[in-house]
């Protein structure tokens, strides 16, 4: 399989749990990706691809997944309904000095452009499959993409865990009808 990654966008967050689970559960990785090594640096989550092919040196960066890590506060429904507070007309309960509400858990969020979420170019494309399974796991964000397979444009988009419909569309540049002498002329600038 060849292919390429052009344009890629993303929201993703996934618990960190829902991501070591995806891995550990043997996911099926493409052909060209033996396996994944995953390490933390303290706020951040690389998930780097050992490729299969033994042609690629040991010393070739592949391609690796990369998000950063934090912590956020998860509620139950009825946590959420005593958060916000009572309904207009309802009696406030009493207050009692309780922990606090909801539970606390480390998120990944792989988020912003192709060269921050998917690094390096060796097995870059079956890396994006593996970002775009993560993304199917996801119940929050959104990825986007514009990839090559076998000589053929893609587009992707993957909403709150599900796939939705996507296309491409060229357009013109916002200076496509201008004729470049609207520039300064650096040459002949008497202020220089």
């Amino acid at each position: 399989m060849t292919g390429q990654v052009y344009r890629l966008h993303s929201t993703l967050e996934l618990p960190l749990e829902t991501v070591y689970d995806y891995f550990e559960d043997d996911p099926d990785l493409p052909p060209e990706i033996a396996s994944v090594d995953i390490t933390r640096r303290k706020n951040t989550l690389i998930i780097s691809a050992v490729a299969d092919d033994e042609t690629i040196s040991k010393y070739t960066p592949t391609a690796q997944l990369k998000a950063s890590i934090s912590e956020t506060r998860v509620y139950t429904e009825e946590e959420q309904e005593r958060r916000n507070g009572p309904r207009w007309g309802e009696e406030p309960e009493e207050e009692e000095d309780e922990e606090p509400l909801g539970e606390l858990i480390e998120v990944a969020a792989f988020k912003g452009d192709r060269e921050t979420v998917l690094q390096n170019t060796a097995v870059q494309y079956p890396m994006f499959l593996v970002l775009c399974d993560l993304a199917r796991e996801a119940e929050k964000g959104t990825l986007t993409a514009i990839t090559e397979k076998d000589g053929e444009l893609q587009a992707t988009r993957i909403v709150d865990g599900e796939d939705r419909p996507a296309s491409i569309e060229v357009v013109e540049g916002p200076n496509a009808n201008s004729s470049g002498d609207s520039g300064v002329n650096w040459r002949d600038n008497e202020f220089i």
